[in-house]
């Protein structure tokens, strides 16, 4: 059964929503663990920021951490992802129906195939043949426009 108000899969979402935090992820998907000075070396920001995202990616579970001495080493745990990809495949059936009933009406509908519009005639830029007479523009009389 899917959870609907769960506060982990909040925090899971919550941790995914940001990019440096999926990217930190990334880093970790083909290693066992890397230490926090590995998993920081290719981003142009402070160590303590990258602290905070990992305090982020923590709290939601999403890795686990390991002190040895003054190294701290992170690695992947997959439960919360596993929690999300079964809110999401909820949904993702959800979808998958709508799109199949769309396509079974598609399918079952002759659809008339469009005609290209016929050439015009003459110059297509205009539709008159005529020429245009050009007005002389009427004003008032010469002189001072302010009453005395």
């Amino acid at each position: 059964m899917v959870k609907y108000k769960d506060a982990a899969l909040d925090r899971t979402f919550a941790a995914l929503s940001d990019p440096t935090r999926r990217a930190l992820l990334a880093r970790l998907v083909d290693r066992k663990s890397l230490s926090v000075s590995e998993l920081a070396q290719p981003f142009a920001m402070s160590l303590p920021a990258i602290m905070k995202h990992l305090d982020v990616l923590s709290d939601a579970g999403l890795i686990a951490r390991e002190k040895t001495g003054r190294t701290v080493a992170c690695s992947l745990t997959a439960q919360p992802m596993e929690q999300a990809m079964n809110w999401l495949t909820h949904y993702a059936r959800f979808w998958s129906e709508s799109f199949d009933r769309l396509a079974a009406l598609l399918e079952e509908e002759p659809w008339p195939k469009p005609h290209p519009p016929a050439p015009s005639p003459g110059n297509p830029a205009s539709l008159s043949r005529g020429a245009s007479v050009r007005h002389r523009k009427k004003s008032g009389r010469r002189g001072s426009s302010r009453k005395d």
